[in-house]
């Protein structure tokens, strides 16, 4: 697999030196530690910090989403691998604006031990924080609070990004996330994989005509493979399984978020799009707002997901706020 690269081992510090450069405007990297990054403009006294973070290979998560609306600052990890609790902290004592701080991160391993490491220093530092782990990964798990987080992260994101940015408390903040975890769910499909820049070696195996229903984006293996469907064959998959974990029917309204993997072109991303709104509509379930595009990637992996989030006035409320980062901008 080709690549646009340097040295394999340098690609994380290289991509964020140019993300810097490219956006001065919206973030800097701290010079106590070069894997933590903060918005320019975003963190204010007497407002909840939000800071987000978890291996790279996944933009625009997570570093593209500081600013307005969304997080105050990011650590990055290497290449689908966490964050070490050093960076977090830096980040975490940059934004502190005296009102408390909220990590939020998909539910990985090492990100819950990194991240717990860190609230423990930040504790040192007199700093209060507290967590919310996305997990909206259907696939993954049938406990709920043992699932992965993966593009329901960016919904999750966005709806405590607007409450703190609200000059909400702490524990506002915190409700209103956890909530807007519990109201996503996710399904994906897995059609090629990526290569890792440090190896070349390939995440998974699939066969030209196969597709893999439920696999991770660090290519975890999904649920079920089997050939490639067409796309209305592969959002119906998608979608019912989705609605056997939440239903939703007549009068109930959605956010829905088609999320390409890395190479899916936007023409596959629309046609899922438009099978899942057609879906939605014969349960009589309003689509309240719609996102179609790379939000969570990994690396140059063929596939997308569909996440759906179902909506109270609280949470179209957040989800409607504008925001205003580098990679994504609402207004």
């Amino acid at each position: 697999m080709k690549k646009l690269i340097n040295a394999p081992n340098s690609v994380v510090d290289e991509m964020m030196e140019g993300y810097a450069a490219a956006y001065p405007q919206y973030v800097r990297i701290l010079p106590q530690n070069k894997r933590s990054i903060v918005s320019v403009n975003t963190a204010r006294p007497g407002k909840v910090g939000i800071v987000i973070g978890g291996g790279s290979g996944h933009e625009p998560a997570s570093l593209g989403l500081i600013g307005k609306g969304l997080a105050d600052g990011v650590a990055v990890g290497n290449v689908f691998a966490s964050p070490p609790p050093a960076p977090i902290l830096e980040v975490t004592k940059e934004i502190h604006g005296g009102a408390g701080v909220v990590y939020l991160y998909g539910n990985y391993a090492g990100d819950c031990m990194n991240f717990d490491m860190a609230v423990e220093l930040a504790g040192f530092e007199d700093i209060r924080v507290e967590t919310v782990r996305v997990t909206d990964d259907v696939a993954s798990a049938a406990s709920s609070d043992q699932r992965r987080g993966i593009a329901g992260c960016f919904l999750v994101y966005k709806a405590a990004g607007a409450a703190a940015n609200k000059g909400l408390s702490l524990d506002e903040v915190v409700r209103l996330a956890s909530h807007a975890n519990d109201s996503v769910r996710t399904m994906g499909v897995g059609l090629s994989p990526c290569y890792l820049p440090q190896t070349g070696e390939p995440s998974f195996t699939l066969g030209d005509d196969e597709m893999e229903i439920g696999l991770g984006i660090h290519g975890e293996p999904g649920v079920m493979r089997g050939p490639l469907q067409t796309a209305d064959e592969v959002a119906r998959i998608l979608f019912d399984r989705i609605m056997e974990d939440m239903p939703m029917g007549t009068g109930e309204r959605a956010a829905v978020l088609v999320n390409g993997l890395g190479s899916t072109p936007q023409m596959q991303l629309f046609i899922i799009y438009r099978s899942i709104a057609k879906l939605l509509e014969e349960r009589g379930v309003q689509i309240h707002r719609s996102y179609v595009g790379e939000y969570v990637t990994s690396l140059e992996m063929g596939g997308c997901s569909v996440s759906i989030m179902k909506l109270d006035d609280e949470l179209a409320e957040l989800i409607d706020e504008p925001a205003d980062c580098a990679m994504f901008v609402q207004v």
